[in-house]
């Protein structure tokens, strides 16, 4: 469904173009409807201002503040969903070779950890205490034990609190992930590989809020591209 909407995309702004550049004579992309159940709205990440705010709260001195700030950065710069941070244990790590393995929808992908990453991972397990299971995040209260998706989630929502900045979520710190390689110059393919799509159709939307890209692509109205 979401491939067929690309489709219907970019056939109306073929037919725009071909109107703005006098090769049509009327507007003929409103002929063109989308598949239904295709509205989706654009992807919204969050600026390095309120991600370092996010950062700047967390207590490292302390085993809560260590956990919550690897949970950001594991979430920020893996692009993770709050599940896969949920379900990751300690055997997934390999400090060896520098990479995670996580458990995604259907499938498992290797990683590598970025040097912030693996300090956060670090930091947090020389204070994580001893729990019932070998996750990597676990309950501060008893019975330690692997947190919940929605528990990873509310770290966020918690902290974004604490920084005095409006409510966050952990799918949007995946979105900043995806947003981030792209705006250094990244290709879809790159983000696809790190969000674990299986497919690239999916990875697609994040290309309509790469502006820098976009303002590239800009044609005058009326000019042809050379």
């Amino acid at each position: 469904m979401v491939s067929r909407a690309h489709i219907v995309d970019a056939a109306r702004g073929l037919l725009r173009w071909a109107l703005s550049t006098g090769r049509l004579d009327r507007d003929l992309s409103a002929g063109i409807l989308k598949p239904a159940g295709t509205r989706r709205g654009l992807p919204k990440g969050v600026s390095k201002e309120q991600v370092a705010a996010l950062l700047a709260v967390c207590d490292p001195a302390t085993a809560i503040g260590a956990r919550d700030r690897a949970v950001i950065t594991v979430l920020v710069r893996l692009g993770l969903r709050a599940g896969e941070v949920a379900r990751l244990r300690l055997d997934d790590i390999d400090w060896a070779n520098g990479v995670l393995k996580v458990a995604g929808k259907g499938r498992e992908q290797m990683l590598p950890i970025p040097v912030d990453v693996g300090q956060a991972l670090a930091a947090w397990l020389r204070v994580r205490p001893d729990a019932l299971d070998r996750a990597v995040f676990v309950r501060m209260k008893a019975p330690r034990r692997a947190m919940a998706p929605s528990a990873i989630s509310g770290i966020v929502a918690r902290l974004s609190g604490l920084a005095g900045i409006d409510p966050i979520y952990a799918h949007r710190l995946r979105h900043t992930a995806a947003m981030d390689i792209l705006g250094a110059g990244g290709t879809l393919a790159e983000a696809k590989e790190l969000l674990g799509h299986v497919d690239t159709a999916t990875t697609m939307v994040y290309a309509k809020v790469d502006l820098a890209s976009l303002r590239e692509l800009v044609v005058p109205f009326g000019q042809v591209p050379r």
